[in-house]
């Protein structure tokens, strides 16, 4: 699906045309940022306005949701951001302008209010959002005002990565190196913002920003925990992780060492500029870092599944490989609820679930972790992990989110066979080897010894008193047993294979 555009001159506004409105989606940054670049630069008056849009918002299951709460602190530094910017540049302008409601319905009237000639905005490539930027387009061209969109969020979209034959890929690994092929310095280069800041607008008169209240939400513990907010908070872990960045290979499957950069929720909601990350991470790839090379192949798996979800739409709600839509999974509703509450009587996977409740966030290895655990131990659904990741994760994404859950049962774009399966100890001993990260959200474990901090059950009566602890009372029993388990699995899947 393309966006209709207004036939008029070049990129379908004329290139003298006074004025514009730069909508604010995913790219919440006043800096290296595609559409705000094209507006500035061919428009005397630049708008810029964000959208708390009702549509999304009024499908939230609760008004206590951190990603709104992270979203609206990101956007009150936003405009602050943009008055800065054109107060340095000697222009009386910059702000934002904020609306809550239909995205529809309040971009059409405020650029009609604003007697703009263009609307401009960064690409999303969700099938709504596409769905929502084509009638925004429509209604727009029926004004006499142009829509134009431009890639942002990604490095290589759509058609920019495809086979010899002209095809899009499939399999991570050829696309990785056809990536990595495509991939040059005019991919990375930072769209100059500043210099063109002078013709930012200042809204309206009268406008004011709304209270998280306002917009029918309450504060969640988003302040407690270590995220910070907005293009700051993305830089100051961004600075933290640089040095890190070098041991990245090797600490990042460890969720008890300080080893990721913790920058996922920027790059969902555009706080920080993907250009940024991965131009520096070219950069000590280039001088040999190991861990960067690793870290710039994490931002290509990014790329991959937006390229995915844009060839394959119907992934959102079936298999990318067919077959697999004939897999008979289980109702299982205890189950589900155990994995739910992190009550499975596996730590490291009922610890994994403990930090995505308390935090909204979950290690990369965990998420592989519970969700093999859940569609290849349980025999539930992908669609429901993915669905409970989507309510849950502070940096939930279409595109990563159903291609990790996807590649997890198997049924996505993925080289391995099904019968890959995690076996939730091992994964366990390997990658939290002395129970750290397992105690620190399952206290109730605080005192089993790190030969038993695995899998509590294996242990014998006289090991379970001597450290005060009741299966079945302080922590579950085993909600099944993995072996037995991974049977199931293998049956289920091996008539469909």
């Amino acid at each position: 699906m393309t966006i209709k555009k207004i036939p008029a001159g070049s990129n379908g506004v004329a290139a003298t045309a006074p004025s514009a409105l730069v909508w604010l989606r995913r790219d919440l940054r006043c800096h290296d940022h595609a559409a705000l670049y094209h507006a500035l630069r061919r428009h005397e008056r630049v708008y810029c306005a964000f959208v708390f849009d009702t549509d999304i918002l009024d499908a939230l299951p609760t008004r206590c949701d951190r990603r709104v709460e992270f979203i609206h602190a990101s956007v009150l530094e936003l405009h602050d951001g943009l008055q800065q910017l054109a107060a340095r540049s000697g222009a009386p302008g910059g702000g934002l302008i904020v609306r809550h409601g239909p995205s529809l319905t309040c971009i059409v009237q405020l650029a009609q209010a604003l007697g703009v000639q263009e609307v401009l905005a960064n690409r999303d490539y969700e099938p709504q959002a596409l769905e929502r930027d084509q009638r925004v387009a429509q209604a727009l061209g029926e004004l006499g005002i142009a829509f134009s969109d431009y890639k942002d969020q990604v490095l290589l979209e759509r058609d920019e990565v495809l086979t010899q034959q002209g095809r899009p890929y499939s399999v991570f690994t050829p696309y990785k190196r056809a990536w990595l092929q495509r991939l040059d310095a005019f991919q990375l280069k930072p769209y100059p913002v500043a210099r063109y800041a002078r013709h930012l607008a200042p809204p309206p008169a009268g406008e004011r920003l709304p209270t998280l209240a306002d917009l029918g939400f309450v504060p969640t513990n988003l302040h407690a925990l270590p995220l910070p907010t907005g293009m700051r908070g993305a830089q100051q872990l961004l600075h933290d992780f640089a040095p890190r960045m070098a041991a990245y290979h090797e600490a990042r499957d460890y969720p008890g060492r300080k080893g990721v950069s913790y920058l996922s929720v920027h790059l969902r909601f555009g706080t920080v500029s993907i250009r940024q990350l991965a131009a520096l991470a070219a950069q000590q790839a280039c001088e040999g870092s190991a861990g960067a090379q690793t870290w710039l192949s994490e931002l290509a798996w990014r790329d991959f599944y937006f390229m995915i979800l844009w060839h394959h739409p119907q992934v959102v709600t079936q298999s990318f490989k067919p077959e697999y839509d004939r897999v008979q999974w289980d109702e299982a509703p205890e189950l589900w609820q155990a994995w739910c509450e992190a009550r499975t009587g596996y730590p490291l996977v009922d610890a994994a679930m403990r930090q995505l409740l308390h935090t909204g966030y979950m290690h990369n290895r965990l998420r592989m972790v519970v969700a093999s655990f859940l569609t290849k131990d349980l025999g539930i659904d992908w669609r429901r992990g993915e669905r409970f990741f989507a309510q849950h994760l502070n940096d939930y994404d279409l595109a990563a989110n159903n291609g990790g859950w996807q590649w997890a049962a198997s049924t996505g774009c993925d080289a391995q066979p099904y019968f890959r399966i995690f076996n939730p100890i091992t994964q366990s001993e390997r990658f939290d080897p002395d129970g750290q990260f397992i105690r620190r959200y399952l206290p109730e474990l605080a005192r089993v010894p790190d030969a038993h901090i695995h899998f509590p059950a294996a242990m014998k009566p006289v090991e379970l008193a001597a450290c005060g602890l009741r299966l079945g009372v302080d922590y579950p029993q085993p909600v099944v047993d993995h072996a037995r388990a991974r049977e199931r699995t293998l049956m289920r899947f091996s008539p469909i294979s």
